[in-house]
């Protein structure tokens, strides 16, 4: 990697992480955090609510993301290729919406999908009350790791 190609990674890296704090902390509404990760198995729960609210999350989420990058490397004098930021913006959304959809299933006897990834040891999920957070966190991390990479192509 050239050192133009790093200062562009590091730029993405940083304007993804930053503008993902802000749609997941910010942006995001409280019914979108409340039902996104709803699922029919669970009573009084639908899974066209959750699928529809983490849809709308993550639509602003990306948003979010795309006008950071846009707007951060404009400032930074930062030249990013519509292609590769088309493709990181698109690998963000989908592993975001993955995880989001997880919802209340970080904690489940049966854990499914991405946190079946996760579980390496089931007594830690178990006793640290932020658990499900950091999982969180860390999966979506990586990927805006990912997508800075592909993004700085």
């Amino acid at each position: 990697m050239n050192s133009t190609r790093a200062a562009r990674f590091a730029a993405a890296y940083a304007l993804l992480r930053a503008a993902a704090d802000v749609a997941d902390h910010w942006i995001q509404t409280d019914d979108q955090a409340a039902t996104k990760g709803q699922h029919d198995h669970n009573d009084g729960q639908s899974s066209a609510v959750g699928r529809r609210a983490c849809a709308a999350h993550v639509a602003t989420y990306t948003a979010t993301q795309a006008a950071a990058l846009l707007a951060g490397t404009r400032l930074l004098g930062i030249r990013l290729r519509p292609g590769p930021v088309a493709a990181a913006l698109a690998l963000s959304a989908a592993t975001h919406y993955l995880a989001d959809r997880q919802g209340g299933h970080w904690r489940d006897e049966q854990p499914s999908g991405v946190v079946r990834l996760a579980v390496v040891s089931r007594g830690w999920l178990q006793r640290d009350p932020h658990a499900a957070y950091l999982l969180d966190q860390a999966w979506h991390h990586a990927f805006e790791t990912v997508a800075a990479l592909i993004a700085s192509a």
